[in-house]
């Protein structure tokens, strides 16, 4: 069998629209980025450039490339074409005839161009058309008006287009219609068949799992084609099975005895078994997660659950949503994917969300969250604006669906196919919708049934939830607000503006999105901005926050809880204890009342370019300091205070499969660090446990008002967690100005910073210019109670104690 090749490297890029315009590009790869690195445009990314690259997209673009073909491989049945993650209006030709017409992003492309082919030099070239113009001749031909995403796109009625949606900007997002492809460009030849796809699935008894496996296929030729299957486990143990195709499909089964189960992280291991299925020459090699995974959404005294079950263990799903990668998709790869994903898992995260104004992710992605053992919920590709329900519209996203779910539902990670993000909703938010909503409900019911039939269709092992957020089948009430059933969306403190209490007004059963923005680090805004502009009403500083908003809301909100900030950077500073502090409220309450809440998934993990946003990383790969909290208020073990009418408490949250023994003090400090009172707490919390460990009664409560604050240090086995309360508002407290003093060191573990203080200090930060991040960061500082942390990256002492700034609470004003 002849074997397969790619076209990915180098190719010539040129502008229909001025011919004169051309540089080299490496596919896969993006327009602006071949354009950058020809230093034919400024980096978008950097001051107000954003304004001075709108042109690329307003040009045709073309690619072309020789390449050779022996006379050996025109020998093959077939060759067929194989293309995925075109973006997005694109014409393929090859010796310039015609082969491929591409008109969906997230489609998979498979086109036999053996006939086009001859020995020797060939040539290719792909021509991607301006996304706006075709959005707006298809919004023309729409039979009634079809309202986008007014307010997050720049660029009108991109909701006709299957690409991704915030190319055209985002309240957190650069618009950058970005035109390429995204992921290897390949010429299979086929002599005997066409192996198309091979997809599973798992039947569980107690110690046993059948693995069924249905491989598709084409027959080029009328012979039979022999057929290998092996399944390699975690140990290296290897079954072999075999059978012959005589038509589309073929099925086989594996029995495995006493099977390594796979396990969201926090719950166990994630062992993955190799499937290889092998014919003429031709295979196909997944890596498969063996688990059993259900969403269960059952009847309680409260309303309805919403739990995911993996192996008969109920999940307290814990992590946060992803958006794209980056706003230059040429410039996604498999590094900076592993270094997100191993920090949403640093951070004791178990499930990411891929929310649906973004992309269906690389393969890699997927790959990394079952070895890293995170769960996915997958929303199909629309967001926050209605869609179209024309006969051609609803053909090509059914095809869409089928290829996606196809690729996708092998992997362990995967947990939810949900249908879209806020589009039921956001038929209250356009004049048209509103004024005709029984229109535009039956409108989009027509899609969400389209993708509902699709999913089941293809993959009947996973349920399939109709939006996020959403109140369960056939119940698209109010989920913003209605916290009885189903996923919730809580805006409230931002959107809203009330203040953070507003998160303790509610108990969601499952939370899939709430945020806080916050300024990104002074490191990451010299990325984007020269000192001048080192302000947060500067031309640069406003044109890198996408919510018009957002600059006023975070102002507004320090002048309820802090006292002002001195300076930019001090600025910047409170801006991320004040987002952290948002977030850290909300979602240790909810886990305070665990097992009615069973998900916690905050608005969102990463940015796609340096920016003022709800991310939890910078876009420079800084952790925020909502991140350092995340690691805490994710932990499996956690001890949070809870003030109500009765006084105030502290629960302690297990979230493990076994039992935990704890042991510690609560202790009652005044503002010199003085120890008021302490209590002894010793106890055991059974697995997935949540119990009171600790009260005192409101009169209690009082009598110490202002007088200082509670901390908790416990040992929970080999678990070391710590939490502080404040009795009062920030900018009420008396805080000691107190020094901080961070002593950097070589150890043979690393670098190690020392943090030591006179007196109690919040949210003492350490910030360096390099990138490396720290064990720990944020903390609340004891006197006579050092905190050691350690510094991971490539630095030496002497390099990070030179960049070092150290910030806390009482030195911000």
């Amino acid at each position: 069998m002849k074997k397969a090749f790619t076209l990915d490297g180098g190719w010539q890029l040129q502008s229909l629209s001025d011919p004169t315009l051309t540089a080299p590009i490496t596919l896969p790869g993006d327009v602006h980025s071949a354009l950058l690195d020809a230093a034919l445009i400024p980096h978008p990314y950097w001051g107000c450039n954003e304004r001075d690259v709108q042109w690329v997209s307003e040009h045709d673009w073309q690619v072309s490339r020789e390449f050779e073909v022996s006379e050996d491989l025109l020998t093959a049945s077939a060759i067929d074409l194989c293309l995925q993650m075109v973006d997005t209006v694109a014409d393929v030709y090859i010796n310039n005839t015609p082969v491929l017409a591409c008109r969906n992003m997230f489609r998979l492309y498979q086109q036999d161009v053996r006939s086009m082919l001859v020995a020797g030099k060939n040539h290719i070239r792909i021509v991607f058309k301006r996304a706006d113009l075709e959005a707006a001749e298809r919004a023309s031909a729409l039979p009634f008006p079809v309202p986008w995403a007014v307010g997050n796109n720049q660029v009108p009625h991109m909701n006709t287009l299957r690409k991704t949606q915030c190319h055209a900007g985002w309240d957190w997002g650069i618009c950058l219609i970005a035109a390429g492809i995204y992921e290897s460009i390949a010429l299979i030849p086929r002599q005997q068949c066409r192996l198309q796809n091979t997809t599973t699935t798992q039947t569980w008894t107690e110690d046993a799992c059948r693995l069924d496996i249905a491989i598709e296929a084409t027959l080029l030729a009328e012979s039979p084609v022999a057929v290998e299957v092996s399944l390699t486990s975690p140990a290296g143990e290897r079954i072999i099975t075999t059978g012959t195709l005589t038509g589309e499909t073929l099925r086989v089964s594996l029995d495995i005895d006493s099977p390594c189960r796979w396990w969201p992280a926090g719950y166990g291991e994630q062992p993955l078994y190799t499937l290889c299925v092998s014919a003429d020459g031709q295979q196909i090699e997944k890596r498969i997660g063996l688990r059993e995974l259900v969403l269960e959404t059952l009847d309680d005294e409260v309303g309805q659950s919403m739990t995911f079950v993996v192996n008969g263990v109920p999940i307290m799903a814990k992590g946060a949503n992803w958006i794209p990668l980056d706003a230059m998709p040429g410039t996604h790869s498999p590094e900076r994917y592993r270094q997100l994903l191993e920090d949403a898992v640093d951070a004791n995260m178990n499930m990411i969300r891929v929310w649906g104004g973004g992309m269906y992710e690389r393969d890699c992605f997927y790959q990394l969250c079952d070895e890293l053992g995170l769960l996915v919920w997958q929303d199909l590709m629309f967001a926050c604006a209605l869609y179209p329900s024309t006969d051609a519209f609803l053909d090509d996203v059914e095809l869409e669906v089928v290829d996606q779910v196809r690729r996708l539902r092998d992997h362990a990670s995967l947990a939810l196919w949900c249908g879209d993000n806020e589009v039921i909703g956001a038929i209250g938010w356009y004049p048209e919708s509103r004024q005709n909503r029984e229109k535009y409900v039956v409108n989009y019911d027509r899609l969400n049934r389209v993708l509902e039939q699709a999913v089941r269709r293809e993959d009947p092992s996973r349920r399939f939830w109709a939006s996020s957020p959403c109140n369960g089948e056939l119940d698209f009430g109010d989920a913003w607000h209605d916290d009885n059933k189903g996923d919730m969306h809580f805006w409230d403190v931002w959107h809203s503006g009330k203040s953070l209490d507003a998160y303790h007004s509610i108990k969601p059963r499952f939370c899939s999105e709430f945020g806080y923005q916050s300024w990104p680090s002074l490191p990451t805004v010299k990325t984007f901005a020269e000192q001048e502009d080192w302000n947060v009403t500067s031309p640069t500083f406003e044109q890198h926050q996408k919510n018009g908003r957002g600059n006023s809301i975070i102002t507004e909100m320090f002048t309820r809880y802090f006292r002002f900030p001195a300076s930019f950077a001090q600025m910047l500073y409170l801006s991320q204890v004040q987002q952290a502090l948002a977030i850290k409220t909300a979602s240790e309450y909810w886990r305070a009342n665990k097992p009615i809440c069973r998900g916690i998934l905050y608005w969102q993990l990463n940015d796609c370019w340096p920016v003022s946003s709800w991310s939890s990383i910078e876009y420079t790969g800084r952790w925020k300091q909502l991140h350092y909290h995340a690691k805490r208020f994710f932990a499996p073990q956690l001890a949070t205070f809870v003030s109500d009418e009765q006084g105030v408490r502290v629960q302690l949250v297990n979230d493990a499969k076994e039992a935990v023994s704890c042991h510690g003090v609560v202790r009652h400090i005044d503002w010199h660090g003085v120890c008021r009172k302490e209590w002894r707490v010793d106890v055991d919390v059974a697995a997935d446990g949540n119990e009171t460990v600790w009260q005192c009664d409101t009169a209690q409560r009082e009598a110490n008002l202002g007088q200082g604050f509670y901390h908790v240090t416990l040992q929970c086995d080999d678990e070391h967690i710590e939490n502080t309360w404040f009795d009062s508002l920030f900018k009420q407290l008396p805080l000691v100005k107190t020094e901080v003093f961070a002593t950097v060191r070589e150890t043979e573990q690393g670098v190690e910073v020392t943090l030591t203080a006179d007196s109690p200090a919040f949210f003492v930060t350490l910030e360096s210019e390099y990138t490396g991040r720290f064990s720990d960061n944020s903390v609340t500082l004891l006197p006579n109670e050092p905190k050691v942390l350690t510094y991971h990256g490539p630095e030496s002492a002497e390099a990070l104690q030179a960049s070092l700034a150290v910030y806390h609470l009482a030195a911000s004003y």
